[in-house]
């Protein structure tokens, strides 16, 4: 599973030893594709949905891509600035789906490494991703850390899994803390529960077969992010 970084170790080092230009990595049926940067880094997926939206978009003015909420805010970005249609998901390939039908996108991405594109019968290819990277790399004549610069703009947690039994009551004593903040903040439930300040968000959602909760923030800065992360872990584990 290349979601784990542990199983993508071994490429990394590769990739420094060899010198490499980029290193990509697949699951077992190549429907996810995540990269590493020539300096061996992992490259985050809402990073390679914004490049592949830009693309994508170049070829299909003001078309609309699909992206899931826990997807960088990055992403919906480049999608308003390259012209297209950004529009935000639940997170699962059931939902990108019937959502790409319905408004004739040409892409959707997930930030768990699903890449979607309205020419593969609207069906997630890992495939498909990697030759976008390959191609905008080789147009670019820039390093795979350079060229993807640009989309690394806030500062994410990647997915913090807790187990927790009362998940509904978790998720409720959450929306409550924020509720009585002072600052100014916007919540909606479209999968789960999204609390959104003015230069932070974050998602929490409890997983479908399992007693756990799921949670994704973002920030402007890592300081920011690391105290709302702390923060929320702290009301999840009231139990």
């Amino acid at each position: 599973n290349p979601i784990e970084p542990e199983n993508l170790r071994d490429l990394q080092k590769l990739v420094l030893e060899k010198k490499a230009d980029i290193g990509l990595a697949f699951d077992g049926d190549a429907d996810r594709c995540f990269l590493v940067d020539e300096k061996g880094e992992l490259v985050s997926p809402s990073a390679l949905t914004a490049l592949i939206a830009e693309r994508e978009l170049k070829k299909n003015p003001g078309a609309a891509v699909i992206y899931n909420l826990i997807c960088s805010k990055t992403v919906p970005n480049v999608i308003e600035e390259s012209g297209g249609i950004a529009i935000r998901s639940r997170v699962g390939h059931s939902f990108i789906k019937k959502l790409m039908a319905e408004h004739n996108a040409v892409f959707g991405g997930e930030h768990s490494g699903h890449f979607y594109f309205k020419d593969f019968w609207r069906a997630d290819s890992g495939m498909l991703a990697a030759l976008h990277a390959i191609a905008a790399l080789l147009d670019s004549n820039l390093k795979l850390s350079e060229l993807l610069a640009k989309y690394n703009r806030y500062f994410l947690s990647g997915e913090i899994n807790t187990k927790v039994i009362d998940q509904q009551g978790a998720i409720k004593r959450i929306k409550e803390r924020y509720q009585s903040s002072t600052e100014p903040i916007n919540f909606d439930e479209l999968d789960g529960l999204t609390v959104m300040g003015s230069s932070w968000w974050f998602n929490v959602r409890p997983s479908n077969t399992e007693p756990l909760l799921r949670l994704n923030v973002e920030a402007n800065t890592r300081e920011e992010m690391e105290q709302i992360k702390a923060s929320v872990l702290e009301l999840m584990n009231l139990q």
